[in-house]
């Protein structure tokens, strides 16, 4: 794979539960060579069928692509990846864009552009959210961190895996929205599955109860996909959004809160019943998992 500024290349790193549908749309809509890399060599193997080209490392995805896009499990490993030893920082070069889908902490992000920006590379953050289901569809949606003319530039890849792209703000913005998103929607699952404990103890079929919620002011996206979808059927698999990943994402909202200096004890609430899940070995399930534990069935 030789380093190459004349032909376009988009590097993918990370195949998981959101990074392999994402990788597959790239290959099939952008008209362009995808080369991609992940521990599991499960994933490269199937998309192998779609024209997507194995690398043997993450250095060779960084040395052979003008773009790359990041699907991993944290900022953590988002930023051990890139200033290891020969890791994405040390192969990057002058042109290149690095496009960061993980939800990492803002800092974090800010810090790690300034980092590529030194070596002439652009970090953009472009946390996505919604489901395995909307990856597969290529209907995500995006929340992005540039600047105005890097977004431009980015924008049609993008579009290939998601149906709503905003751009948030500068470098670090759509971090702080995918947080915040993130912690909104936690914090609405708790009040619905307070919702249903009380109301079906109180007599109401939860069927009713959530039907009729989402036909008044209580109607959102969380009651009509988490509530009825999960909360509802008692369904909460594994190899979805679990609490592990759920608690990660509610810690970087927790301290952007301590920074800004608010007291975002809502969001405090949810915490503690993600740890409460985590003790009683629910950690890998789906995260709504946690109003068994609000009804008392832990």
């Amino acid at each position: 794979m030789s380093n190459t500024t004349t032909k376009k290349v988009i590097g993918f790193i990370g195949l998981g539960v959101m990074g392999e549908p994402i990788c597959r749309n790239l290959a099939a809509k952008s008209g362009t060579q995808v080369i991609a890399y992940d521990l599991d060599t499960a994933p490269l193997q199937r998309l192998a069928a779609h024209g997507v080209q194995a690398a043997p490392n993450a250095t060779a995805v960084m040395q052979a692509a003008n773009v790359i896009f990041l699907s991993l499990p944290s900022g953590e490993i988002v930023a051990q990846l890139c200033r290891q030893d020969n890791g994405l920082l040390a192969s990057a070069r002058t042109g290149q864009t690095v496009v960061d889908l993980s939800t990492s902490p803002v800092d974090t992000t800010r810090a790690l552009a300034r980092e590529f920006a030194a070596r002439g590379t652009r970090l953009v953050d472009a946390p996505v959210a919604r489901t395995r289901a909307a990856a597969e569809a290529g209907t995500l949606a995006v929340m992005v961190g540039a600047d105005p003319e890097v977004f431009e530039t980015v924008k049609p890849l993008i579009a290939t895996f998601a149906s709503d792209i905003v751009l948030c703000g500068p470098v670090g913005c759509g971090q702080v929205l995918k947080i915040l998103n993130n912690m909104v929607l936690f914090e609405t699952v708790v009040a619905m599955s307070e919702a249903k404990a009380i109301g079906e103890k109180a007599g109401v079929n939860p069927s009713v109860l959530f039907d009729t919620l989402s036909k008044g002011s209580a109607d959102s996206f969380a009651l009509r996909n988490h509530g009825m979808k999960a909360v509802l059927p008692g369904e909460f698999p594994e190899r979805a959004f679990s609490v592990l990943y759920a608690r990660k994402d509610l810690k970087y909202a927790l301290q952007l809160a301590r920074d800004a200096g608010v007291d975002a004890r809502g969001a405090a609430v949810v915490d503690g019943w993600f740890q409460q899940a985590i003790d009683c070995g629910m950690g890998e399930k789906y995260h709504p998992v946690i109003s068994r534990l609000i009804a008392g069935q832990g």
